[in-house]
């Protein structure tokens, strides 16, 4: 599983003209799901995200993590991280997972981060969706759980 981090003053996300979740301070995910990827990967991720230290101290260090601050997540999913572009000029999304294995790991990661006590908002799976959100710093981190 692959996810872009991204700190956020604050975000949401928009289908058909209808706000499907919005967040406060916190942080804004692009979720991304490719073959072989399990409930280990959903999980990983999730500890790894809830605990990351990318809010600032009162002396100005990242020492805070979005559990530490009170922060939220906007959680939306993007097949588009496993699009790979070395050949021609349109994107191949053949590493990315079916539709129905990727949302079922979708949907447990988000469990997972609700799990940790954070208050998780989200798009709709596989719906053209708009996302808007203010960059906060900016901070824009790539995890991946095989690396």
């Amino acid at each position: 599983m692959r996810a872009v981090v991204q700190r956020s003053r604050e975000a949401k996300v928009t289908v058909d003209g209808t706000v499907t979740g919005a967040i406060n301070e916190g942080l804004m995910l692009l979720i991304g799901v490719t073959h072989g990827d399990t409930e280990k990967d959903a999980k990983y991720l999730a500890d790894k995200i809830a605990g990351l230290r990318i809010f600032e101290d009162e002396a100005g260090k990242m020492n805070y993590s979005v559990t530490d601050t009170g922060g939220a997540i906007l959680s939306v999913s993007q097949f588009t991280l496993y699009g790979d572009c070395r050949k021609g000029r349109r994107p191949n999304f053949m590493a990315a997972a079916a539709p129905a294995e990727a949302q079922q790991l979708y949907d447990y990661f988000n469990q997972e981060l609700r799990a940790r006590g954070l208050q998780v908002e989200t798009g709709v799976f596989g719906a053209m969706m708009d996302v808007s959100f203010t960059n906060w710093g900016p901070v824009t981190l790539i995890l991946d759980s095989r690396d």
